[in-house]
């Protein structure tokens, strides 16, 4: 029955049902049906007050919320464009200055905003107007763009992370108590952060050198600009445009490693940031406030309804004994460790075909994760692992959440193709950059062990 779970759903999903829906009416519906034919105990049921109880009283998952209001205020504020023209401006005359420039515009906004989808969609809007009108190949200029826009997943204060951060935490103490730790240590948001953060800044660097390298091989891919379309804009200017942001994410961030500030505060303290910045360059107003509040209820609804419909799912699934069968299956595959977290690691990349990242977050990490903890594996660099091989995932043809993002932005100029063609070396830097951290996880635990020993 719990097999026969998972394929409702993914039928009901691929017939183009809400996640948060299927999710919460197929589990009620497998209930109904066991308990009718006496194979499942409705008592599984009286634990969902008690599971959203935990959702209203979760201090970490308050972060969420303003963390999105926070990046759809900076979205508003029209930053992203000013950076992207002040750069593309200075890097003119440089072989795919351009493209570096949307590379360093869509981290400032991953670290800023943490949201992949909204990433993606302005710097299609902003970007890819003014690298076809350069004469940039459209696969680089969307692959660019794609992998640009998915930063949000692993650098931080991502929404994606803190999510996570809050699965795993829950996940490990049932790990520890299974092997008989029973005063378990859990893992915070701010260790997961410290681990992403090191990952993260090397994936850009990567894609960076990427672009360079292109740019020297095959100039004509990424030429320079011979034409500027506008005023010139000097590095003091420029330092002046980036500061606001950077202090932004420096407080933000800074304050949550070193243990100043929770999430949660230190994600208001970002909004109030981001807001300030929305009225300094004139874009506070009524309307973009009312704007700004109103797509932040409905995002924050979206993930907490997803939530919700995944805690009945559990206790569904855990109803039919579908946790001891993953568990039993798992723990029984030959080959150890490596074997279980490779196949744990495909079983997600090929779901993130299917699923968003909340969906996978609350629906299959719950399952496999205490089974993976107990088998000696390091939480925060099981977190970012997870964090990369989604991303990696949104990446990938035919289909990557980050290239129906674009496809929705691009002219029809552009052919899909070209889109899929050009997110193939990212997707190459992406599993490259998963071989260094499975060959050295020092790279995701080094910093939180320093700070947090």
């Amino acid at each position: 029955m719990s097999l026969f779970l998972f394929l409702a759903i993914g039928a009901a999903l691929m017939a183009g049902f809400p996640v948060a829906f299927t999710l919460a009416g197929v589990a009620l519906l497998f209930a109904g049906v066991g308990t009718v034919a006496g194979i499942f105990d409705p008592v599984f049921l009286e634990a969902f007050p008690n599971r959203l109880f935990g959702i209203m009283t979760n201090e970490t998952l308050i972060a969420v919320p303003v963390f999105v209001f926070m990046g759809v205020m900076l979205e508003r504020s029209r930053l992203a464009d000013q950076l992207l023209q002040s750069l593309a401006q200075l890097m003119r005359r440089i072989p795919g200055g351009l493209g570096i420039a949307v590379m360093i515009v869509g981290a400032l906004m991953a670290a800023s905003t943490g949201i992949v989808g909204a990433t993606v969609v302005t710097m299609g809007l902003l970007s890819l107007p003014t690298m076809l009108r350069h004469n940039y190949r459209p696969s680089v200029a969307t692959g660019a763009i794609c992998a640009a826009g998915t930063l949000g997943q692993i650098i931080p204060p991502s929404i994606v992370l803190i999510l996570l951060a809050d699965v795993l935490s829950n996940a490990y103490q049932q790990a520890q108590l299974q092997m008989g730790n029973f005063s378990p240590d859990s893992i915070s948001v701010a260790e997961l952060f410290a681990g992403a953060l090191v990952p993260g800044f090397v994936l850009v660097g990567m894609y960076m050198c990427y672009l360079v390298g292109l740019a020297w091989l095959r100039p004509q891919h990424m030429p320079s600009a011979v034409a500027t379309d506008g005023e010139r804009v000097s590095l003091l200017s420029l330092l002046g445009l980036m500061a606001g942001p950077l202090l932004l994410i420096v407080a933000v961030l800074g304050s949550i490693l070193k243990g100043i500030a929770t999430p949660t505060e230190a994600a208001s303290v970002g909004a109030v940031g981001a807001m300030l910045l929305a009225w300094q360059r004139g874009r506070l107003n009524r309307k973009t406030l009312r704007e700004t509040v109103y797509q932040s209820a409905k995002i924050s609804a979206m993930v907490f309804m997803i939530l919700i419909g995944a805690s009945l799912f559990s206790l569904v699934f855990r109803g039919y004994g579908g946790d001891e069968q993953v568990q039993a299956l798992l723990t029984g595959l030959p080959g150890g460790t490596t074997t279980t977290l490779l196949i744990v690691m495909l079983a997600m990349f090929l779901l993130g075909f299917v699923l968003d990242f909340i969906e996978i977050t609350y629906v299959v990490v719950p399952i496999v994760g205490p089974v993976l903890l107990a088998m000696g594996i390091d939480p925060v660099w099981l977190g970012v692992m997870i964090a990369i091989n989604l991303q990696t995932s949104f990446l990938t043809p035919p289909f990557g959440f980050s290239l129906f993002y674009l496809r929705g932005v691009t002219p029809d100029t552009v052919q899909t193709s070209a889109i899929y063609r050009g997110v193939l070396p990212f997707i190459a830097i992406q599993l490259l950059m998963l071989g260094l951290l499975a060959a050295w996880p020092e790279v995701a635990t080094w910093l939180p062990e320093r700070l947090y020993g």
